[in-house]
């Protein structure tokens, strides 16, 4: 617990000193916002029958990294693995 508080300060230090903004969080935010909506729509929507991948975050970090991609790479695997 120590580990994680102390490298969230310094996170949060190294963040405030470079003068980055507040800006990246704001576009990050958004990207996470689009991504849920993007795993919604296709779970939802009834395109692929029988396919629904979770809204959790590891599905939302993959899709935010990746894109709609990530979203094919998603169902890809479910239909794949499952």
């Amino acid at each position: 617990m120590i580990m994680l508080v102390l490298s969230a300060a310094l996170l949060v230090f190294i963040v405030l000193k470079k003068r980055l903004g507040w800006a990246w969080i704001g576009l990050f935010g958004t990207h996470l916002v689009l991504a849920a909506l993007a795993l919604y729509i296709v779970n939802f929507s009834g395109l692929v029958s029988g396919v629904y991948v979770p809204i959790n975050p590891v599905t939302i970090g993959t899709v935010t990294l990746l894109g709609l991609p990530g979203v094919m790479l998603l169902m890809g695997l479910k239909i794949t693995l499952f």
